[in-house]
């Protein structure tokens, strides 16, 4: 009954009273970012959202978040690395969660939902196997029973086992309050936002491909994969 009737309608519901709420804030963060960031202080980016049940593959939506790192390029016009391009406004902001604040615009449209499992990279979706793509038979959420479980600070593996357990246990009110109320918790003590030594996490192809579960043909076809479905 919740899942299927109540959920979407509380997502919408809420996400709409927290825009309204919170306004102030988004508008604080948008003008401290747009300098920060000597620009555009949103990021967005192509996710898998929930699968379409007409063609069984899951649709893509564009994911919005404040940007936490600055365009900063070399004298070649490439990028620089990530750990150089995430600046001390950046890290305040994943420290405090406060660049995932823009997805309430995803889940006031239907994109996301609240609670669910988090939207991964199209290159990382293209390296899950059909199991644990049964993660997209819902809409991915803000916070999720992963990220209350480690978050950044476990694996791939333990991720999509969490991923799967949410949806298998059965998707209910109670259960997607707890997971609110402990993500308040992490987020007030800005635990596990990043892999440990690292910038940022690791993408799941590059993981397989470090701990030798797949090879170096498997990753660079699967990568292309990847391309051609964000070029759609």
């Amino acid at each position: 009954m919740y899942a299927k009737f109540l959920k979407r309608g509380i997502d919408f519901t809420l996400s709409l009273f927290a825009l309204i709420i919170l306004s102030p804030v988004l508008l604080m963060l948008i003008l401290i970012g747009a300098i920060a960031m000597k620009g555009n202080p949103f990021f967005t980016q192509l996710r898998p959202g929930k699968i379409d049940p007409k063609t069984g593959k899951e649709r893509i939506f564009r994911l919005i978040k404040f940007r936490t790192m600055s365009n900063a390029k070399d004298q070649y016009g490439n990028l620089l690395p990530d750990d150089v391009r995430l600046n001390r406004y950046g890290k305040f902001l994943r420290s405090t969660s406060l660049d995932e604040l823009p997805e309430l615009f995803n889940i006031l449209v239907g994109h996301m939902a609240i609670v669910g499992p988090r939207p991964q990279l199209v290159r990382d979706m293209i390296f899950m196997s059909t199991e644990v793509r049964r993660r997209h038979s819902v809409r991915p959420g803000l916070t999720g029973l992963a990220q209350v479980n480690g978050r950044n600070n476990i694996t791939w593996e333990k991720k999509f086992m969490f991923d799967l357990c949410y949806i298998d246990t059965g998707i209910t009110l109670f259960g997607d309050l707890r997971i609110v109320l402990q993500t308040v918790g992490k987020v007030f003590k800005r635990s596990d936002t990043v892999r440990e030594g690292t910038a940022s996490d690791i993408d799941y192809g590059d993981w397989l491909l470090e701990e030798g579960k797949i090879d170096i043909r498997v990753y660079e076809s699967k990568q292309a994969e990847a391309k051609k479905i964000l070029e759609v």
